[in-house]
């Protein structure tokens, strides 16, 4: 049987967006308007595909496919770099924008 490895994946905040005229007609009154979790530039790491410590359960619902992806080698078809793949979680109130690496070291 043929052992698969699987690699880390470390995750950044990219970017955390604004939707203001969204935010405005939808959201509750005491919602903020940016994600209140993270900052740019926070990294996590992914270890056997699971949802690393601290990170937004949300978040990780609308990643964790694309972290197995590159976990298991394989790449995003929408990136040039190997390895590398650009995705969002999937709250439309306060979008946030990740990019996660395949670690090889």
């Amino acid at each position: 049987m043929e052992i698969t490895k699987c690699y880390d994946v470390k995750i950044t905040i990219l970017k955390k967006l604004k939707v203001e005229d969204i935010h405005k007609d939808y959201a509750k009154s005491n919602i903020p308007v940016v994600c209140a979790k993270g900052q740019e530039g926070d990294e996590y790491i992914s270890k056997n595909c699971d949802m690393p410590n601290k990170f937004c359960i949300g978040a990780w619902e609308g990643l964790k496919s694309k972290v197995a992806l590159l976990a298991s080698g394989g790449n995003s078809p929408y990136v040039r770099q190997d390895g590398i793949a650009i995705h969002s979680c999937n709250d439309g109130l306060h979008p946030v924008i990740y990019k996660l690496e395949r670690v090889e070291a």
